[in-house]
C-alpha cells in the first residue's frame, strides 16, 4: 500500500471518528432533552391562551420526539463546528489556526442569536398578527403539530441566516469574495434576500418586512466585517512580500 493510500485511509478514519463523536453528542443531548421534554413543551406553550390539540395518540409522541430532536440538534451545533475545526486543523498554518479558532464560538453565538431573534421577536409578532386577523371570523384552534411547525419555520431559518457575517468573513479570508464585490452586487444580493425572506415567512406583508429588514442589516454588517478581514489580509500579504524582498 502506497503512502498516499495510507494517508487517505488515515483521513477517512479521522473523519469517521469526528462523525461518531458528533452522532454520540446528538444522542446524548437527545436523551437528556427527552427526559425533560414535557417541561420543555409546557414552557414553549405557556404564553398561549389555548390548549393545543392533537388528532391522534401517536401525535403526542411525534411532537415530543420532534422537540427533543430539534433541541438536541441545536445543542450539537457547537460540537459539530468544533469537530470540523479539529479535522481541518492539521492542514492549517499557525496563523490560520489562530485566525479560524474564533469562528467556533462565534458561529454558535450567531446560531443561538438567530434562534433567539426568531423565537422572541418575530414569532410573537407574527403569531399575534395572524390570530388577530381571524378574530371574530374564525374559531382559533391549533394542533400541536401545526404550531411547532410554525415555530420551527419562524426560528430555524434565522439561525442559519444569522451565520452570514461569519461565512462572509471566512470567504473573504480565503480570497473568494471582497467587500468591493459585495458593494457592487448589493442590489442583486438585496433581491435574493427579499426572495428568501418571502419564501421563509408567512404570506403577509408584516411578516415579510420583519424578516427582510434584519437580513438586509445582516448583509450590511457582513460588508463591514468583510472590509476588516480584507484589510488585515492585504496587510499580511504586504508584510510577507516585504520579508521576501528583503
Amino acid at each position: 500500500m502506497t503512502d498516499q493510500n495510507m494517508n487517505i485511509l488515515d483521513h477517512l478514519d479521522e473523519l469517521r471518528t469526528r462523525i461518531m463523536i458528533v452522532l454520540g453528542a446528538f444522542i446524548v443531548f437527545f436523551i437528556g432533552v427527552f427526559i425533560f421534554v414535557r417541561d420543555i413543551y409546557e414552557w414553549f406553550t405557556k404564553d398561549l391562551e389555548m390548549t393545543l390539540a392533537v388528532l391522534g395518540p401517536l401525535d403526542i409522541i411525534i411532537i415530543y420526539f420532534t422537540i427533543a430532536a430539534v433541541l438536541a440538534l441545536a445543542l450539537t451545533v457547537p460540537v459539530l463546528i468544533f469537530q470540523i475545526w479539529l479535522f481541518v486543523k492539521p492542514a492549517l498554518t499557525e496563523k490560520e489556526k489562530r485566525a479560524t479558532v474564533i469562528y467556533v464560538p462565534a458561529s454558535f453565538i450567531l446560531f443561538a442569536g438567530g434562534l433567539a431573534f426568531g423565537y422572541f421577536v418575530v414569532l410573537p409578532i407574527v403569531l399575534n398578527f395572524l390570530i388577530d386577523l381571524g378574530s371574530g371570523t374564525f374559531e382559533t384552534m391549533f394542533t400541536a403539530d401545526k404550531y411547532f411547525q410554525f415555530v420551527l419555520r419562524m426560528t430555524l431559518p434565522f439561525s442559519i441566516l444569522f451565520e452570514m457575517p461569519l461565512v462572509v468573513m471566512f470567504l473573504t479570508s480565503i480570497g473568494i469574495i471582497s467587500p468591493e464585490a459585495m458593494r457592487k452586487n448589493r442590489k442583486y444580493a438585496y433581491f435574493a434576500l427579499i426572495v428568501v425572506s418571502v419564501l421563509i415567512s408567512p404570506p403577509d406583508f408584516i411578516s415579510d418586512v420583519l424578516v427582510i429588514i434584519p437580513l438586509l442589516l445582516l448583509y450590511e454588517i457582513s460588508i463591514n466585517m468583510s472590509k476588516i478581514v480584507y484589510r488585515r489580509k492585504l496587510k499580511r500579504e504586504k508584510e510577507s512580500t516585504d520579508k521576501s524582498g528583503s
